[in-house]
């Protein structure tokens, strides 16, 4: 689904994430210090093709971009630090939108309730793989 972004749009999604982070615990947002969370309207073609995505048929909600806490050492200190990018076409279209509809089952999708539910499900499965918590790790626990 191809999103054009408006000023609104963007304001709405960012309270979304306001609202997310400010019931994550303290120390949380501790870690969002060291490792800023980054919000962009979708990854670019060149970064989906390093992650072998196709950028015109796939999606994606976040990314973790550095070494995992269980894998640093000193020979990593001159690197760049790590980030957490969240995008929000991904995120949008993992939840079904804005509007609430349902799928090709009936069950309901969509809406702003599902938009923050997916917000906090990847801004955790990002937070997991600082922690260095795989996807099979984070599909077990429900950040999948």
């Amino acid at each position: 689904m191809s999103t054009h972004w408006s000023g609104g749009d963007r304001k709405r999604f960012d309270r979304l994430v306001e609202s997310v982070l400010a019931e994550l615990p303290q120390s949380i947002h501790s870690l969002l210090e060291e490792s800023p969370l980054i919000v962009d309207d979708s990854p670019s073609d060149d970064l989906m093709r390093s992650l072998e995505m196709n950028p015109h048929d796939e999606d994606l909600c976040g990314l973790h971009s550095g070494i995992a806490i269980t894998e640093r050492s000193v020979n990593e200190s001159g690197l760049m630090p790590e980030t957490i990018q969240i995008f929000r076409r991904g995120i949008l279209d993992a939840a079904g939108g804005w509007d609430v509809t349902t799928d090709e089952g009936g069950e309901p999708m969509g809406g702003e309730s599902a938009v923050e539910r997916e917000i906090r499900i990847t801004i955790l499965h990002e937070i997991g793989h600082h922690f260095g918590l795989s996807e099979e790790d984070l599909e077990r626990l429900g950040y999948g």
